[in-house]
C-alpha cells in the first residue's frame, strides 16, 4: 500500500466578497500569493461549503467537519473552548464560552473585547473562578486566547438550554441580553437565573480590580464584564483517530481549534508565540508542521489571522495576513516530503464588508503525488471556481483526503 501523508494549511475564515478598496477584488485575490498559486497549479482545485451553500458555520463547526465529523456530532461551542484551554470537562457541566468586555453604568456594552484585552486576564479570572453565588453550584472560570475565556457551572440540576447574554458584533451599543431559559423546564430556568446573578456579580468584582484600574489609567478599556455565548454539554463522542485508527497532529495558536483537536483524538501542539492575530509565529508552526508529518498521518496546521481582519472590516489587513499564511505555506513547501499531499482549506468565509461569518464557500486544494491536475493556476475564490473538485461539502472534500490516504473502504463486493 502506497505510504501517502497529508498536512493540511487552514487560513481561519479566509473567504470574501470583491470590496471596493481592492479595486473589486477579495483581500485573497489582491493579495501576494505566490506559494498558494503555485501549488493550485500543480494540483485540483474547487470551492467547498462546510455543510451546504449558503450555510454560515462558526470556527468550532467548520474545524469539527475538516477534523472528520459530522455537523450533527456538535457539542457546542462551551465544550470544546473548555478542552482547547486544557480544562477538564465533567458530565453534567454546562459550559460557556465568554468575551472579557466593557459595558458602562447602564449595561451598554461599549466593547465586545475590552479592546482586543491580552495581558493579565489570568489575574481577572482568578478574581471570579470559585464564586459560590447558590449551594451546590460550583462556579469554574479560565482565561482562554486574548479577549476569550471559558465559564463552567458545577452542580445538579442545570441545563444548556439558554440563551446568550452577548449582543454579538456589530452591536457595541447596546445593551447585554439577560439569559433567558430556552423551554420551560425547571434545570433551564434555573441555569439562567444562575447565570444572571453570576453576570452581575462579575461586573461587580471585576469594575474595582486592580487590573483595570491600571487599564484605565493607561487610556485603555477596562475589562468589566463578561458576555456568554454557546452553552453547550460535554457528549459522548468517539475520537476520529480511534475511528479511522489514524496518527494526527494539530498546530495552532487558536483554543477552539485546539479544543476540537482533542475532542477528536489528535495531539496538539501550541505556543504562547502562536498568537490568534499577525504576529503569529509562522516559522515554529511550519518547522512543528514538517516534524510532525515524519510520525504521522495527518498533520494540521492553523492559522486565524485572516478571520480577525474580515471581523475588523479591513480588507488590506486581511490581504496581509493572507501573505502571511502564503510565507507560512512556502515554508513548508520547501521541506514538504515527496509522499505527502499539501492541502489548502479554510473554515468559513468572514468579509469584511459584513465583519461576521457567512454562508460563502471556501477556495480548497489537493497538490501532491500523481493528483489529478486541473488547469487552475491561481488560488482564490474565483479561479477555484473553475477546478476539477467543483464545489463539494466539507464532508466530501474530508472523505476525498481520507480516501487518498488509503482509509475509506470499498463499498459493494
Amino acid at each position: 500500500m502506497l505510504n501517502r501523508k497529508v498536512i493540511m494549511a487552514i487560513a481561519d475564515g479566509l473567504g470574501d466578497r470583491p470590496h471596493p478598496l481592492l479595486g473589486g477584488k477579495t483581500p485573497l485575490e489582491h493579495a501576494r500569493t505566490p506559494n498558494l498559486d503555485r501549488l493550485a497549479s500543480e494540483g485540483i482545485n474547487g470551492l467547498m461549503d462546510l455543510i451546504a451553500p449558503g450555510i454560515p458555520v462558526g470556527t468550532d463547526m467548520g474545524h469539527l467537519i475538516l477534523f472528520g465529523y459530522k455537523p450533527h456530532d456538535y457539542p457546542g461551542r462551551g465544550p470544546i473552548e473548555a478542552l482547547g484551554i486544557g480544562v477538564e470537562v465533567k458530565p453534567g457541566d454546562i459550559v460557556l464560552r465568554c468575551n472579557f468586555a466593557t459595558v458602562d453604568e447602564n449595561g451598554i456594552v461599549v466593547d465586545r473585547r475590552a479592546g482586543r484585552i491580552r495581558e493579565k486576564t489570568d489575574e481577572l479570572a482568578q478574581a471570579i473562578s470559585g464564586l459560590e453565588l447558590e449551594e451546590g453550584i460550583e462556579i469554574l472560570f479560565k482565561p482562554a486566547t486574548e479577549h476569550r475565556a471559558v465559564l463552567i457551572l458545577r452542580g445538579s440540576g442545570l441545563s444548556d438550554k439558554i440563551s446568550d447574554s452577548d449582543p454579538k458584533a456589530p452591536n457595541d451599543g447596546k445593551p447585554y441580553h439577560k439569559v433567558e431559559p430556552l423551554n420551560s423546564s425547571e434545570e433551564a430556568i434555573r441555569t439562567a437565573s444562575i447565570l444572571n446573578l453570576v453576570l452581575e456579580t462579575v461586573h461587580i468584582i471585576l469594575s474595582s480590580h486592580p487590573v483595570n484600574a491600571e487599564r484605565v489609567a493607561d487610556g485603555k478599556l477596562p475589562a468589566n464584564f463578561i458576555l456568554t455565548r454557546g452553552a453547550g454539554q460535554m457528549i459522548d463522542l468517539k475520537p476520529i483517530s480511534q475511528k479511522l485508527k489514524i496518527n494526527v497532529s494539530c498546530i495552532a495558536g487558536e483554543s477552539t481549534v485546539l479544543g476540537v483537536a482533542k475532542l477528536a483524538g489528535y495531539k496538539t501542539f501550541t505556543d504562547s508565540s502562536m498568537t490568534g492575530n499577525i504576529d503569529t509565529n509562522i516559522e515554529l508552526k511550519a518547522r512543528l508542521a514538517i516534524e510532525e508529518i515524519a510520525n504521522n498521518d495527518f498533520v494540521y496546521v492553523h492559522m486565524k489571522a485572516p478571520d480577525v481582519k474580515g471581523h475588523d472590516n479591513e480588507p488590506l489587513e486581511k490581504a496581509r495576513s493572507i501573505e502571511l499564511f502564503d510565507h507560512m505555506v512556502g515554508l513548508i513547501r520547501q521541506q514538504l516530503p515527496e509522499n505527502v499531499y499539501f492541502v489548502l482549506a479554510a473554515d468559513h468565509s468572514t468579509p469584511c464588508e459584513v465583519g461576521e461569518h457567512t454562508g460563502e464557500p471556501v477556495p480548497v486544494t489537493i497538490a501532491g503525488p500523481s493528483i489529478r491536475r486541473d488547469r487552475v493556476l491561481q488560488y482564490n475564490e474565483i479561479d477555484c471556481a473553475q477546478g476539477g473538485l467543483g464545489h463539494l461539502t466539507g464532508e466530501d472534500f474530508v472523505r476525498t483526503l481520507h480516501g487518498l490516504l488509503g482509509f475509506v473502504k470499498k463499498q459493494g463486493n
